[in-house]
C-alpha cells in the first residue's frame, strides 16, 4: 500500500508491519498442502534463493499462513531457474472442503494499478502523452475545488501517488457503502467514475502536488480517465488490447458491472473491514466493483499475474526509457513496507538483500501479493481467500515472500538445501 529498509536497521515492530500492509493494500487488509512442479527454461538463481525445484521454504510458509492465521486457503505460483511451481494450502470453500487450486480466479484488487500504469507508459513511449503533462490538459476542469487543482498535478504524480489527491475510499459516505452492513446493502450497486471522483474532491488535498506521498486510489481512477481521453477507449479496452491479448492472459478480465467471478473460484471470506477481532465472516465473492474502476477491479489467476509481471520486469512491455521511469521510485515513510514506490510498482528490500518489485492488492475476502526481480528471472504471486490479517499475524503473510526469495523467513532456521 517511505525510506528504504536497510539491513542494519532494527527489525520493525508488528504494529509497523500491520500499518504498512494496510496502507498499501487496494483498500484501507487444519490445512491441506498441495504442490505441483512444471518444467520451464533454466535461468540463473538470485542471491539467497532456495535452490530447489520443490520450494520447501515457500511450502512451509504457505502452510503456516493458513494454519496459524486460520485463513481459509492460499494459492501461489513461483517462476525461477527451475521453471514454474504451483503450491496451495487450505481450502477454497470451507463448506465443501474443496481445496485451493492454481486455476482459481480471484479479485487481484490493486494489482490493477500496475497494468494501468504500463498502458500509460506505453502511451508516453508513443508520444501520445507526456508524464509531465498536467491532468488538466487531458481532463480540463475535472479536478477543481477545495484546494484541488488539476493544472498543478502531473501524470507522473498521479502514477507515483504524489499528487496529494484524497483517497476516495476514505470518504465516509463511500466507506459506509463498502464496509460492514453497508456492503451487504450496496454490494450490487454500480458507481460512475465521475461520482467517485466527486467524493474525493469533497476533501482538501493531503498535501501540495509533489510535496509528499500518500496511497490514494483516486490517482488510478484519474489515470483510467486519462487513458480514455487520450485513446478514445476505456482503460479496460486498452489493457486487453495491449497486454492481455499479446501475452495470452486468457484468465484475466475486467468484470465491469458483472458481480460474479469465472470458475473455478474460491469463496472470498471477509470481515467486511469491520475492526473487531470477533467480527462475523461473510461470503463476499459476488461484488460489483465499479467503485474501484482503474484502481482495483481486475480479476485474474496467479499464473496470469506471474506471466504479466515476468514480461514487464523483463522489459517486454516497455522501452528502456519507460522502464527506467517506472522503477524510478520515491522513498516511503519509515514505517512503510514496501519501502519505495515507482510508477505503479512497489519495491521492497528483503532481509537477504534482494529487492523485488510488484504490487499488493486487497479487496473483500481477497489478498494478493505479486513481486519479482528486475529482469523477470524470479517471480512469486499468491492469493489468500480471507482478509482478517492483524498486527500480530501480518508477519506470516510477509514470510511467504521472504521464504521464496531468501530461502527462509527472518529468524527461522535455513532449510538443509539452502545455498546449494
Amino acid at each position: 500500500m517511505p525510506r528504504p529498509r536497510m539491513q542494519d536497521r532494527a527489525p520493525r515492530s508488528p504494529a509497523h508491519r500491520a500499518r504498512r500492509f494496510r496502507r498499501c493494500a487496494g483498500t484501507a487488509v487444519s490445512f491441506v498442502l498441495g504442490v505441483t512442479a512444471l518444467t520451464g527454461p533454466a535461468q540463473a538463481a538470485e542471491p539467497g534463493h532456495q535452490a530447489s525445484a520443490e520450494h520447501p521454504s515457500t511450502r512451509r510458509a504457505l502452510g503456516r499462513l493458513v494454519a496459524e492465521v486460520r485463513l481459509p486457503g492460499v494459492a501461489a505460483q513461483a517462476r525461477d531457474e527451475h521453471g514454474v511451481w504451483n503450491g496451495t494450502a487450505g481450502v477454497a470453500d470451507l463448506g465443501t472442503g474443496r481445496e485451493r487450486s492454481a486455476a482459481d480466479h480471484f479479485r487481484a484488487a490493486s494489482v490493477t494499478k500496475t497494468f494501468l500504469a504500463t498502458v500509460v507508459l506505453q502511451l508516453e513511449a508513443e508520444g501520445r502523452l507526456g508524464l509531465g503533462d498536467s491532468v488538466d490538459r487531458w481532463l480540463p476542469g475535472a479536478i477543481r475545488g477545495n484546494g484541488n487543482d488539476g493544472r498543478r498535478i502531473s501524470v507522473r504524480q498521479v502514477l507515483q501517488q504524489t499528487s496529494g489527491l484524497y483517497n476516495f475510499s476514505d470518504d465516509a459516505a463511500l466507506k459506509e457503502r463498502y464496509t460492514g452492513a453497508g456492503f451487504l446493502r450496496h454490494r450490487y450497486d454500480t458507481f460512475a467514475p465521475d461520482d467517485v471522483l466527486r467524493a474525493a474532491l469533497r476533501h482538501r488535498p493531503l498535501f501540495a502536488p509533489g510535496k509528499g506521498w500518500a496511497y490514494s486510489n483516486t490517482n488510478y481512477l484519474v489515470a483510467g480517465m486519462i487513458v480514455e481521453k487520450v485513446t478514445g477507449h476505456s482503460y479496460r479496452h486498452e489493457i486487453e488490447r495491449r497486454i492481455l491479448r499479446p501475452l495470452r492472459l486468457r484468465e484475466t478480465s475486467f468484470p465491469g458491472t458483472d458481480p460474479t467471478l469465472p470458475g473455478p473460484r474460491p469463496v472470498a471470506y471477509s470481515t467486511l473491514y469491520v475492526q473487531d477481532p470477533h467480527a462475523a465472516i461473510h461470503d463476499a465473492t459476488d461484488y460489483n466493483t465499479t467503485m474501484w474502476a482503474g484502481s482495483a477491479d481486475i480479476v485474474s489467476t496467479t499464473g496470469d499475474i506471474a506471466r504479466f509481471l515476468a514480461a514487464l520486469l523483463r522489459g517486454d512491455l516497455l522501452p528502456a526509457a519507460q522502464m527506467r521511469a517506472m522503477l524510478h521510485a520515491v522513498r516511503l515513510p519509515e514505517e512503510a513496507l514496501p519501502d519505495r514506490y515507482g510508477l505503479g510498482l512497489m519495491g521492497r528490500e528483503l532481509s537477504c538483500g534482494v529487492t523485488v518489485w510488484g504490487h499488493d492488492g486487497s479487496l473483500h475476502g481477497s489478498l494478493t501479493h505479486a513481486y519479482g526481480t528486475v529482469g523477470g528471472r524470479h517471480l512469486l504471486a499468491f492469493n489468500v481467500n480471507g482478509d482478517w490479517l492483524t498486527r500480530q499475524t501480518v508477519q506470516r503473510y510477509e514470510d511467504v515472500g521472504e521464504a521464496e526469495f531468501c530461502g527462509r523467513a527472518p529468524g527461522t532456521t535455513p532449510p538443509e538445501n539452502h545455498g546449494r
